[in-house]
């Protein structure tokens, strides 16, 4: 289940928080960054006003990376009572030392370090936070004006950093000034929790107080329970307690296309010896059939976003040498099709440089009928008891 995170300043907008449907309440200070903290006692405060309904999380400060200061701001902290202590780890010189400073106080909270996806990362860190007990990881954005997590780091990149963070068994979240339009494009790699701040203010000024209706269209955005379905990287059916769902929709809305023109990556294809080990430019052109929600769309609720398309492309080009483009396509419109919404897709796919024209292939692919969900499902009565077991191990059920 991902979850979502809302950074908060005090008891007031913990608040809001709560009311609007955050699953972690993060207290940070924004003006300072993102490793602003905030007074040990308006964390204290806020922990106590909670009194347990959400998990709390604090952010320790902009520290120096001198592991005895380290270790003396995170026992303060955690001293509140907090559920999660978020470290960052900016720099690399002297990680490993602050890690290990850290490992006592790993074993009385659940310490989550966070990394900056704009400051060159180095996930070599990520075995020795687990080896010291740290309970996740995070990748967020050090400056707030230097673009989002996706500006620094492209989405098909991302998945080799959780496949590794949970290969060591480290709870893994993504943030860095994450916007609405961000989630539908970060939830099919199922992080453990997507963490917002400027997305929840006012003209998504971080420095601003949150907004009720701002976090209720975030929560809206991340489902709260997920369904097994092995078909999916991603569970849409899911998404029906939220708006996604075609069983939802008024069929006389009709549907809508939505389409990638002329999109071009370099890309290792080909049958022919001479077409391996290298890469050459391939030209995507996807138009997809969606059926509509509303006749009035507003927000992300009501669309289905191009840049999944888009996304799933450069991930499918990413994972190596493709022999065929009728296989390529193929891929492409699988990807496509796994949101239900999408009930058919048409791929060609076009080799720019093996002659004075293009060669390829075109497919079109429908979705095949599928039995309606019940409403009723949840994640309690779908998941396995080693499933629910795992994840209370892991802090994500309370």
């Amino acid at each position: 289940m991902t979850q979502f995170l809302a950074s908060v300043k005090g008891v007031d907008e913990a608040r809001i928080a709560l009311a609007g449907g955050a699953d972690i309440i993060d207290l940070k200070n924004p003006r300072d960054g993102a490793l602003g903290a905030v007074a040990v006692e308006t964390v204290r405060q806020t922990v106590a006003d909670i009194a347990g309904r959400r998990p709390i999380s604090a952010v320790c400060g902009n520290l120096p990376m001198e592991p005895e200061r380290f270790r003396a701001a995170a026992e303060a902290m955690a001293a509140t009572g907090v559920d999660y202590l978020k470290v960052g780890i900016p720099s690399y010189d002297k990680a490993r030392a602050c890690v290990e400073a850290l490992a006592p106080l790993a074993t009385q909270v659940k310490i989550v370090a966070v990394l900056f996806a704009d400051l060159y990362p180095d996930f070599d860190i990520l075995p020795v936070l687990a080896q010291n007990g740290f309970h996740g990881v995070m990748l967020d954005t050090a400056g707030k004006g230097r673009g989002r997590l996706l500006d620094h780091i492209p989405p098909e990149h991302i998945p080799a950093f959780l496949d590794r963070a949970r290969s060591l068994d480290l709870m893994v979240g993504l943030s860095g000034s994450l916007e609405a339009p961000d989630i539908p494009r970060l939830l099919p790699l199922q992080p453990d929790f997507l963490g917002f701040r400027g997305a929840l203010c006012a003209d998504s000024r971080r420095d601003a107080s949150i907004n009720p209706e701002a976090v209720k269209r975030i929560r809206e955005l991340i489902p709260e329970e997920l369904v097994a379905q092995a078909s999916a990287t991603v569970d849409y059916r899911l998404l029906a307690a939220r708006g996604y769902s075609p069983e939802v929709e008024d069929p006389g809305l009709g549907t809508d296309k939505i389409f990638v023109r002329d999109f071009v990556l370099p890309v290792e294809i080909g049958a022919y010896s001479f077409e391996h080990g290298r890469k050459q430019n391939v030209r995507f052109d996807v138009t997809a059939e969606v059926r509509r929600l509303t006749s009035n769309p507003q927000d992300m609720r009501h669309v289905v976003s191009y840049d999944i398309i888009i996304d799933g492309i450069r991930a499918i080009v990413s994972r190596g040498h493709v022999e065929l483009s009728e296989t390529l396509a193929e891929q492409v419109a699988s990807h496509v099709l796994e949101d239900p919404r999408v009930v058919r897709v048409s791929v060609r796919v076009e080799k720019l440089e093996l002659g004075a024209g293009s060669v390829g292939v075109e497919i079109e692919r429908m979705r095949a009928k599928e039995q309606p969900v019940s409403k009723k499902s949840g994640a309690a009565g779908n998941s396995s008891e080693e499933e629910i077991a795992e994840r209370r191990r892991k802090g994500l059920l309370t």
